[in-house]
């Protein structure tokens, strides 16, 4: 994995400008500073045949700062007995992760499957967590298109995110991709009154609108991100974000322009345009992110 970063000195101006955007994501930690603090993440997903799914995302989260993240894996035993290369993630069936109390936040869909039992927890998780921080992507999305009952229940949640790319979006409003395209500002905002969400439309120049503000319009990334298991990084980020105190609103719209700004580092670090490795994304948002948190607060006091 490439991990020597350089970006030259105008795109760190241009970096710095945006990121004071979002200050609560470039706090500095002070030093009596313990993981409790960060929050701790759940992330659901996983079933047979998708386990590397939610495994990008808790990976993302740990590499963005969270205290502790969970995976959880919708199958009926767990995969591994410990996720190589992070043994720092907790990990449980879907299930019974479903069922803890000590949660902060959750990402919920990441190769979950849309078959009986990813309904089963996907309504367990929206029924017994309704006020708590929750972001849904992939077949979450996908069953929401579907059942109406889910819908129901999502739509009683009180912060929600959902991050579809186009077509999961076309799938929610009932119409197809080329019309999402042709007016994505109106296909985000009405995504938005359906569920009372936050929501992130994912593609190029990302949109982000959340009932009662102004859509952002995010100009990092490039065509590096293309790639699979890029969305379940991006849900692992703002996730962790999430869990880590930032409202809704602004764990979104920095999750989503450190996650391009990361793809962004990448290829004027090393030219990586093609061929880049979801994997790769997060370590280097959280490059990114300490850069940045050293230069805002670098005359600090």
């Amino acid at each position: 994995m490439f991990s020597v970063f350089r970006i030259s000195g105008e795109s760190r101006r241009r970096m710095l400008q945006t990121a004071s955007q979002f200050p609560r994501a470039f706090k500095v930690r002070s030093e009596d500073a313990h993981k409790g603090i960060f929050g701790t993440l759940a992330v659901v997903g996983g079933a047979t045949g998708m386990s590397g799914a939610p495994i990008l995302a808790a990976s993302a989260a740990m590499y963005l700062g969270c205290g502790k993240v969970w995976a959880g894996f919708n199958q009926d035993t767990l995969p591994f007995a410990v996720i190589a290369g992070f043994p720092e993630i907790m990990l449980d069936t879907a299930d019974s992760l479903a069922k803890r109390q000590d949660i902060n936040a959750w990402v919920v869909g990441c190769g979950l499957g849309t078959g009986r039992a990813a309904v089963g927890t996907l309504a367990g998780i929206l029924t017994e967590h309704a006020d708590s921080q929750m972001l849904l992507d992939a077949d979450a999305l996908n069953i929401l298109s579907v059942n109406d009952e889910i819908r129901s229940m999502a739509r009683g949640c009180k912060n929600l995110i959902l991050t579809p790319h186009p077509a999961e979006a076309a799938r929610l409003l009932g119409t197809t991709v080329v019309q999402v395209q042709a007016d994505r500002t109106a296909a985000v905002r009405k995504i938005g009154e359906i569920f009372g969400a936050t929501v992130v439309l994912k593609g190029h120049k990302t949109l982000v609108a959340a009932p009662d503000t102004e859509i952002y319009i995010n100009h990092s990334g490039n065509a590096g991100l293309a790639t699979a298991g890029s969305g379940d990084v991006l849900g692992g980020i703002v996730g962790s974000l999430l869990a880590q105190g930032l409202k809704l609103f602004e764990a979104a719209c920095a999750g989503v322009w450190l996650h391009g700004a990361a793809a962004d580092v990448m290829m004027e670090s090393a030219g990586i345009k093609t061929g880049l490795l979801a994997g790769e994304i997060a370590p280097t948002a959280r490059w990114l992110r300490n850069d940045i948190t050293a230069s805002l607060h670098k005359n600090a006091v």
